[in-house]
């Protein structure tokens, strides 16, 4: 099996990525989920983390700025490593992510490990 990278985004500031702390509970216990249904096909790489919307953006010319804002409303929120036979198998494990259900998406990206050359 090939590990992928599945990095969650969604529109932070839409209204309806606003929660009260019931639909938080509710929206955490949807990801255990899912994610429990990846790890219970041995399907989990890392379990991933959750991505604070603080950071800094080192650029090509060595000046550091505040971000990782970019020029529009697309909040890249986390990510976890999953194993699939392939992409399209990582796609249908991403069917099930909850970011969906919000108008989010999952981008899923193969990783090619350091000692393989391409």
């Amino acid at each position: 099996m090939k590990e992928f990278l599945m990095l969650f985004r969604w529109d932070a500031t839409s209204p309806a990525n606003q929660a009260s702390p019931e639909q938080m509970q509710a929206r955490m216990k949807s990801w255990q989920d899912w994610m429990g249904s990846i790890a219970a096909q041995g399907k989990m790489g890392s379990p991933g983390n959750r991505l604070s919307p603080d950071g800094k953006v080192v650029k090509a010319s060595k000046v550091v700025t505040n971000g990782p804002y970019v020029e529009m409303k697309e909040t890249l929120g986390g990510y976890i490593l999953v194993k699939a036979n392939d992409i399209n198998d990582a796609c249908e494990l991403a069917k099930g992510c909850p970011v969906l259900a919000g108008g989010g998406n999952v981008e899923v990206r193969p990783i090619i490990p350091m000692d393989e050359s391409h």
